[in-house]
């Protein structure tokens, strides 16, 4: 479903997925199955999101932005893609930034550009994110520490992955 109130210029948005009023899509950008794309989520040209991924309002996905499955980006997360941005000058390339499998990003989060986010990792809310983050690695703070480990259920677990809550080793 394509709210009516949104200019998708893309063909490349997958089955299930769900594009909500007052978002723009430009034409080059590929959307995966089963997608929630909130109101007032802009997304530029070189984007790849994969499938089941949740954008909630308010996020701007930029041209180098690689978006694996199942990732969750909070509202108004900030995404960056140029280390020297200029009015009317474009970089030779953007720098591109992976946000892998399971990644929960928390809101109002800033990811600078040209990271990778690991699998199943967590950045807290308000988070500035400078570096590179490991699989299952919690992150939260400005600038970012480390924190701890997480499940792929999200709840907090040691150093061996043993979840508590859903009693499964990762």
């Amino acid at each position: 479903m394509i709210h009516k109130l949104s200019d998708v210029q893309s063909t490349h948005i997958g089955k299930d997925t769900l594009i909500w009023q007052f978002c723009v899509v430009l034409k080059d950008a590929h959307i995966g199955d089963n997608c929630n794309i909130n109101a007032n989520v802009f997304i530029e040209n070189d984007v790849v999101i994969g499938n089941n991924v949740t954008i909630k309002s308010g996020v701007q996905i930029w041209d180098g932005l690689r978006i694996e499955d199942s990732v969750f980006i909070g509202p108004n997360v900030t995404f960056t893609n140029d280390f020297l941005p200029r009015s009317k000058q474009r970089p030779d390339a953007f720098l591109q930034t992976t946000l892998k499998k399971g990644a929960s990003i928390g809101a109002n989060s800033t990811i600078i550009g040209g990271i990778t986010i690991g699998e199943y990792a967590m950045i807290g809310a308000g988070s500035v994110v400078t570096k590179n983050i490991g699989t299952q690695e919690l992150w939260y703070g400005n600038p970012v520490k480390f924190k701890g480990y997480v499940c792929q259920c999200g709840q907090k677990c040691d150093t061996s992955l043993q979840c508590k809550n859903c009693k499964e080793r990762q």
